[in-house]
Order: structure tokens, then sequence, then C-alpha cells
């Protein structure tokens, strides 16, 4: 006697050897001995075991489920007595298996109800059902039409519309997403690689930018609609001249100084921070967009302002015009002691925006060195500042004439071609400008820090940096407390902060207390976001530092050893490791051939084929932060 039963949800058979109450012990189809439980079994049946079951399944395959569907009714049944009605009073042993395996193959038409028992669907449910298998067979030929374009390098429309999300923030269930899948699969690609062969990406710049817009700002870099900044209230106006100093491109000027004689023969320095918190209020819609955006995002070309341009342009510190201000005076003797410290908010009249490009050829090391006697706007006023602020680097136990200084580079981006400037670090500019901001993050810092006001600091200690809401020492900078002030136009941090210190020197109530959840949220916030604007920066540099080999037609570059197989490019901000590396000393030069590189995957690929000298390099652990 052989058997037709279920297990594991298939339709086996096999050959009774013995039986009990509960259980055969049968030889299946394959040779194998299995133990079946008897509740499983349908059928018992004399008719050759090794094709019953193919004969029930090909039965099965001509049955018509809609007239399977007509015929059973509204009611539950069992799959014999349809199976009677369907084949006549007495079906064939695999008449009968074929019914039972045609109805349990068709769960949108029948309902399964127990053991061989049925419901047949509803009308609607059945309708709906097949429709749904309709749509997805549509769907699978438009993914595969779709896949086909693709593995012949042909972007179809629907797909292109969708790259950039495609790219970086895919949705697996869109049709788009299967079919990009598919065809990757099939070629053993990648997405951007295919994408790219396809011709999908003809600005890798604008690639770059898309994935960071997708996690940074989903909903666009517009700032939207929003209440306007309100005017600052009525301040004393400062009798003072002062002057900035940035870079041609600055648009948010945060920051200005002055220098005035004093009849005692001191002379009391004006640190002048623009004040956007003045006419900012506590929960408006600008703070709002300060607190989602967190700081101004800088890349070669273009910038994301932290602040619309209209705040902007009411509270910077342009030239000709009082502007509302945070003021930190600091009286200084001739031998460039401080001797004492006030605060104002006020009205300061800018004097003149000095940018670099004009100043540093007038004001530098050679001409300090030796004055040519060529006059330029402040020059009494820089001479003096920078005295300072060497006396002040000396106080912080950093001043070193002796230490190599190190090289920044400055991007520009004319008609798609990029310009890569190089600039020393530490000159007489760079110099005078960090010590003042340092000395009012300083200061500031530590003025909240005993009125037991928090603010947001940057600490470092082991060589690490981080943020905290209390006074802490800044090793690098040989300051006991650092708090970032000196930038609310352009960083949250700073933002905050001057909301901090205006409760201050007005003796309000301050935003944040001490503990305040929402302020540890917010710097937790900004030190990741800030990072990540850094990070799509450094990316961005990276990418015109590649762009420039084949612009400029370079196969070969020289490059400073640092360690292991770390080398750093003497023309470009680029560090790269080289394997292979003879054994070198830190500073050895080495000479480098470009094998290999690819912007989009933004990799560059090196082989060392000399060595050419030496130099001393700078000294790690410093952190010069404005």
């Amino acid at each position: 006697m052989n058997v037709f039963y279920e297990e594991s949800g298939s339709f086996k058979v096999g050959a009774v050897v013995s039986k009990n109450d509960a259980s055969l012990q049968v030889d299946t189809q394959h040779g194998k001995r299995a133990k079946i439980k008897l509740a499983n079994v349908f059928l018992e049946f004399s008719s050759p075991l090794a094709t019953f079951l193919d004969d029930a399944q090909a039965l099965a395959a001509e049955l018509d489920l809609d007239f399977l569907w007509e015929v059973a009714g509204s009611d539950e049944f069992d799959y014999d007595a349809l199976a009677r009605e369907y084949w006549g009073d007495k079906p064939t042993a695999a008449q009968l298996a074929a019914t039972l395996i045609r109805l349990a193959g068709a769960p949108m038409y029948f309902y399964k109800k127990g053991k061989g028992r049925f419901k047949a669907a509803p009308e609607d449910a059945l309708k709906a059902a097949l429709a749904g298998i309709e749509k997805k067979k549509r769907e699978q030929a438009q993914v595969d039409a779709w896949a086909e374009e693709l593995k012949a390098h042909r972007l179809p429309d629907e797909i292109r519309a969708q790259l950039m999300q495609l790219l970086w923030r895919p949705d697996k269930n869109t049709l788009e997403y299967k079919a990009l899948d598919a065809a990757c699969r099939a070629l053993s690609t990648s997405p951007l690689k295919l994408l790219r062969d396809a011709g999908g990406l003809p600005s890798v710049p604008d690639y770059l930018m898309a994935g960071f817009r997708l996690e940074h700002f989903p909903n666009g870099t517009g700032f939207g609609k929003y209440a306007p900044a309100e005017a600052h209230p009525e301040l004393p106006l400062a009798e003072v001249a002062a002057f900035s100093i940035d870079d041609a491109a600055t648009t948010e000027i945060d920051d200005a100084l002055s220098v005035t004689e004093l009849a005692n023969g001191n002379r009391r320095v004006g640190i002048h921070i623009a004040a956007p918190t003045l006419g900012v209020p506590v929960g408006s819609d600008i703070e709002k967009l300060v607190y989602r955006r967190l700081s101004t995002v800088y890349f070669p070309g273009d910038k994301i302002t932290m602040l619309p341009d209209d705040v902007v342009q009411m509270f910077t510190l342009d030239e000709g015009k009082p502007c509302p201000s945070v003021s930190l005076y600091a009286e200084v003797t001739p031998e460039f002691e401080i001797v004492g410290f006030e605060n104002r908010i006020e009205n300061v009249t800018i004097a003149a925006n000095l940018r670099h490009h004009t100043l540093e050829p007038l004001f530098n090391e050679a001409t300090i060195a030796n004055d040519p006697g060529v006059d330029y706007p402040f020059k009494r006023e820089l001479l003096w500042l920078h005295d300072f602020a060497i006396a002040r680097e000396k106080a912080r136990g950093k001043y070193d004439p002796t230490r190599p200084q190190g090289t920044d580079f400055n991007f520009a981006i004319e008609d798609g071609r990029v310009i890569i400037s190089e600039r020393k670090r530490g000159s007489p500019i760079d110099k005078l400008v960090s010590e003042m901001m340092i000395l009012a993050n300083c200061e500031w810092g530590r003025q909240l820090g005993e009125a037991g006001i928090p603010a947001l600091y940057r600490a470092q200690s082991m060589g690490k940096v981080r943020m905290t809401t209390r006074p802490e020492p800044h090793v690098g900078l040989g300051v006991p407390q650092y708090a970032w002030a000196t930038s609310p136009l352009r960083r949250a941090a700073d933002f905050i902060n001057q909301r901090q210190l205006t409760a201050l020197i007005r003796g309000d109530k301050p935003e944040f207390a001490q503990g305040d959840a929402t302020l540890f949220a917010l710097m937790r916030d900004f030190d990741t976001t800030y990072s990540a604007y850094l990070g799509f920066q450094d990316r961005m540099e990276f990418f015109w530092c590649l762009r420039w080999f084949s612009q400029e037609g370079v196969s070969e570059v020289t490059a400073t050893y640092i360690k292991e197989d770390l080398v750093r490019l003497d023309a470009l901000p680029v560090r790269t490791r080289i394997p292979g590396l003879p054994e070198l000393a830190r500073g050895d030069r080495v000479r480098l051939q470009v094998i290999r590189i690819d912007e989009l995957l933004l990799e560059i690929e090196f082989r060392c084929v000399g060595q050419i000298g030496h130099v001393e390099l700078e000294g790690n652990g410093e952190e010069e932060e404005g």
C-alpha cells in the first residue's frame, strides 16, 4: 500500500512499511525511510509509487481554477467532495490528489480551513488579488526592460530622474532600484560605475553635492518662510574706528578690531563681535534655523550659510556703518600686560573691511622687519597689534620663531577650472587675528564659568579635542578654557555662547541654565554636524585636487614622508598612503608618479620613483581655532 501525504507544506508519496495507531513508517519515492503522522495522510493508493506524484501534478495543472472557484460555492467544502463534482462520482486516487494539489496551490482562490477543507475566496477579494498579480507582472516587465537598457549602458529617463536618490538614499522597493540592482548583478559592477558608464554622471561635484544635500538638507538649502529679524534696540555708539581682516570671499564678517591710546599711556584693544542675537529672539523662526543648520558649510567655489542673507546683511560688520556688536575691551600697558577687561553691548563704526590679498603685500614679515616706509590703512594699529599678538603667544607658552610653519591652501573655481593657491601659515595677519580671537574666547569663557553660566567650550587633553559645557583646559592652545564666541554669524556654538554672554553682561537670566538638557542636545548635534560639514569640505577639496592633476597635465609630484606608508604632497593639501615605500625618516622627501586617478570614486594611486631630500616638519597637537 502507498500513501499520499503532506509534510512541511509539501505533498509527498511513500510506500508503507509499518503502521500503528498514530504514525506510519514509509519508504519515500527517493528511497529514504521516514516516519509520518497518520493525521497527515490524505490517500491510500496502489498505483505505481514512482509516477503517482508526477501524474497528479500534471492533472492538477490542467484544472481550470476559475471553473473550480465557480463550482465551489460560498460554503466550506472538502476537497474530495469538489473532486467528485468535477471528475464524477468515483474519481481516481490521482484525480483526488490533483484536486487537492490545485486547491492548496491557489491561496488567492481558496482559503485553507483545515485538513483537506477549503472555502472559496469572496469575489471582491479574488478580483483584487488577481489585479495585484497582473500589476506585479507589469512591474516586473518594466524592471526587466529598464535592466536591459542599463546593461546596454543606456539610461532610461525614469531612472535618470531619480539618479541621485538611487545612488545616495535608495528605496529598495522602487522599480527603478530593482532594475538598477538587477543590471548591476548581471554585469557584476556597482551602481555608481554602471551609471557613470551609462552617461548619467557628467559632473562629479554635482554628484557629491547631491549626496550631501540629501543627507543634511533633504528639503533643500533654501530657508523657506520665516519671520524677519527684529531691529536691534538703540545702542550707545563706541568711540572707536574699527577694522576687520578677512579674505576676499568673506561675506559673514563676524569680528573687527580697534586700538585706542589712553591718557595714562596704555592702549585699549577692542575686539568687536557681530551681535545677531540682539535681533533674533529666543524661540523665533531664525533661532530655529540656527539650531537646525548649526553652521555655515564651506566648500570650493560656494557655501551654504547658516543664516539667511537678509539676517547676515543686517548684522555683518560692513564698513561705513555702525554695527551692533558685543565688544571685549582689554587695557594693555606698554609692556603688553593686560590690566583690565570690560564688556560692552554697543554700536561700532566699521571704518574698513581689510582684505588679505591687498593687506598682505604691505603687512608681512619682511615689511615688519624692514619698514619700507609705505603707508597703508591702520598701519600703526596693525604693527602694534602684531607685537601684542606675539606677547599673547608667549603668554600661552606657544611662541617658537624657529618652528617650521606649514602651508594653507585656498581654492577658487573659475569656469570649471580650479585654482589652488598656497599661503604660508602663521603670517603676521594670521597671528594677529588668531591671537585676538583666542584672547576673547578665553576671557569670555572665564567670565561665563565664574558666573556659573554654562556655555559651549572646546577642551583638549591627551591630544583629543572635545566639547563640554563647563570650562576645562585646552592644552593645545595653552589656555585654561576656550569658548567659541567670535563667529556667531556662521556657527551655532558661538551664537549660543553670545546669548549666554549678553545675559551675563546685562544681568539677565540666561537662556540655558546648568544641566539644561536642550543645551547638551545642541552641543551634541553641533559637534556631529560641524564634523560632517568639515568632512564634506575635505571631500570636495580632495576632488578638486584630483581634477588639478588632469587640468594641469601633472604626472609627477613631490611629497614629504610622515610615518609608516603615509606621505603629504608638497603642492596640494593631500595626504595619501603609498605601498612599498623604501625605508624613510620623518621629513624625507620623495618623488611620486601618478599611476591612476578616478575622480568619481575619489581615488588616486601613486608609485614612488625616488628620494630627493629632507625637510623639518612642523609640530603637531596645536589646534589654532578662531
